[in-house]
């Protein structure tokens, strides 16, 4: 039987990515699919690991053959985006594959898969909080933090537009909510 794609965006400090970790730990053969970018490769980074690693103008060049569910421009000649064979391979061996996608992506991605694909949005509990949290990293200067925050504005915007919306204030609370949502997709 074929896999079903479980989507997730969020605002940068939402705990996105801890919520995804938790939930790739149980046993609902999930596997993360492996993003594609034009960027280079950063210390340890691997080909086939952390990204696909491209030149722009071999992303270029998918994109105009139509080998992108999704991407984007985040940077002028830097792309990032979900290629349609990666998530075809997992699906194809019956794997479930999870996308940590930003919410314009998730948005294409479940208008083309429709029911086999649960999109979730993780909010923060406030925008105070969520400015907290971005602080509390102390990996980003101010200017960063800021940007971020702007982005987080537009992009909890979109939040309806996903099929499960999950606040969170309390990581425990979370984590077992997405838990819920995830097993009664995968069970339908």
């Amino acid at each position: 039987m074929p896999g079903k794609l479980i989507l997730f965006s969020a605002p940068s400090g939402s705990g996105k990515s801890t919520i995804i970790n938790h939930l790739l730990k149980q046993d609902f053969r999930l596997c993360f699919s492996v993003s594609a970018t034009s960027r280079l490769p950063r210390g340890e980074e691997q080909h086939g690991v952390e990204y696909y690693f491209l030149s722009p103008e071999e992303f270029r060049k998918r994109i105009e053959t139509g080998d992108f569910l999704e991407y984007e421009e985040v940077y002028p000649g830097t792309f990032y985006g979900t290629l349609k064979e990666e998530v075809e391979r997992i699906l194809a061996r019956g794997d479930n594959v999870i996308l940590d996608v930003d919410v314009a992506g998730g948005c294409r991605i479940k208008e083309y898969y429709e029911g086999r694909a649960l999109s979730i949005f993780i909010l923060p509990p406030s925008i105070d909080e969520l400015r907290k949290r971005l602080t509390g990293r102390g990996t980003d200067a101010p200017g960063v933090i800021e940007s971020r925050m702007a982005k987080a504005e537009y992009e909890m915007r979109f939040a309806r537009h996903f099929d499960a919306v999950v606040v969170n204030d309390d990581l425990g609370k979370a984590q077992e909510e997405v838990l819920h949502v995830v097993k009664a997709f995968l069970d339908q």
